[in-house]
């Protein structure tokens, strides 16, 4: 994704994702393997462009390939490596509890964004199901942690999805969690996928989200997408090769 500073690559940590989120393409051919360190660096070493941010947001869960992540962001900063600032390295997850606090005690000092996409627990359940076992006040708690002990602002990702997570009790749920917190509300658009009962927002919907948590007093954005127009915006990523050899057989 180019910047007028440099560019933006999103790196991918597994093939396939286990994680069934129902927005996303990813999932939906099932979990393949995890990357290797090795595979992971590659995806921004091959890169023939200015690179300066570094996004783990591509296909798969990264903490679920937990140890060949940190390697490879070991690698990405180290002065042998790529000496790559850790200001500019974000991991984004749906927030497995324990993975999220070994992460908290790692000496990174990265950038984290969650997933959220709900103020409740049935509403996270119903977008990402395979993450039922976690419960969200958890996944907020030890996303906070991680704020105070690195002194890192984390973003919460949030889709927005009419009728299911724009309630105003879930404004309210969200302000009572973020208020007066070093938080910001990343506010998300569905891209298209195969998905078709998922009603995407207008932007007068967004817009009026958005405004809605900032009365609470939070600090909110709305994300602009790319790469739509090659399948590659955030949620379609997908594993066709795989799939077209499945359907051959």
């Amino acid at each position: 994704m180019k910047r007028r500073d440099g560019g933006t690559v999103c790196v991918s940590t597994q093939v396939g994702c286990s994680v069934g989120c129902i927005f996303c393409e990813s999932g939906r051919n099932g979990f393949v393997r995890n990357l290797t360190p090795s595979e992971i660096v590659q995806q921004v070493v091959l890169i023939r462009q200015k690179v300066n941010r570094i996004v783990f947001m591509g296909m798969g869960e990264p903490l679920f390939n937990y140890d060949n992540l940190i390697a490879a962001i070991h690698i990405l900063r180290d002065r042998n490596g790529l000496n790559f600032p850790t200001d500019g390295i974000t991991v984004s997850t749906v927030g497995p509890v324990n993975q999220l606090k070994k992460l908290r005690e790692e000496h990174l000092k990265i950038q984290l964004t969650i997933s959220l996409h709900a103020a409740t627990q049935a509403a996270r359940n119903c977008i990402i199901p395979h993450m039922h076992m976690y419960a969200i006040e958890d996944v907020v708690k030890q996303a906070l942690s991680y704020s105070q002990r690195h002194n890192r602002k984390v973003v919460f990702a949030y889709l927005l999805l009419p009728g299911i997570n724009d309630r105003s009790s879930d404004i309210r749920q969200l302000a009572k969690w973020f208020k007066g917190k070093n938080v910001m509300i990343n506010v998300l658009q569905y891209n298209p996928t195969s998905n078709s009962k998922i009603r995407a927002p207008q932007k007068q919907e967004m817009v009026a989200f958005k405004h809605q948590l900032e009365q609470t007093g939070l600090e909110v954005t709305i994300r602009v997408s790319h790469g739509r127009e090659i399948k590659a915006a955030c949620g379609q990523l997908a594993n066709t090769y795989n799939k077209a050899k499945k359907q051959q057989k």
